[in-house]
């Protein structure tokens, strides 16, 4: 037996895809989060996800994937929730970045 093995491993497909759509929709639901602040504190942001659907086999490019996560086309959730970064949100972002680095 693996003692290294993560238990995450053992959850069924159909509960982590549930879990996935739940935290997915509760993103949508969320628009006052921004994505640089996602970035900040937690390392991962819409985009990240979208990209992450696409490295495990969703078929269509990086638009359709970013517009599957944000629920409307990218351009279109950009203009209509995104603010523009401080310079704190980029510093934070930075340093969540090289944390990431290091895994």
């Amino acid at each position: 037996m693996n003692s290294n093995a993560d238990p995450l491993d053992t959850l069924d497909d159909a509960q982590a895809a549930a879990a996935f759509r739940r935290l997915v929709r509760h993103l949508r639901h969320r628009h006052d989060v921004q994505n640089i602040d996602l970035m900040g504190l937690a390392g991962f942001c819409r985009n990240c996800l979208a990209d992450w659907i696409r490295d495990a086999g969703y078929p269509g490019d990086k638009e359709a994937a970013r517009a599957l996560i944000h629920g409307m086309p990218s351009a279109e959730w950009k203009e209509r929730f995104q603010t523009p970064a401080t310079a704190e949100q980029l510093a934070r972002m930075d340093a969540s970045i090289a944390k990431n680095a290091q895994d």
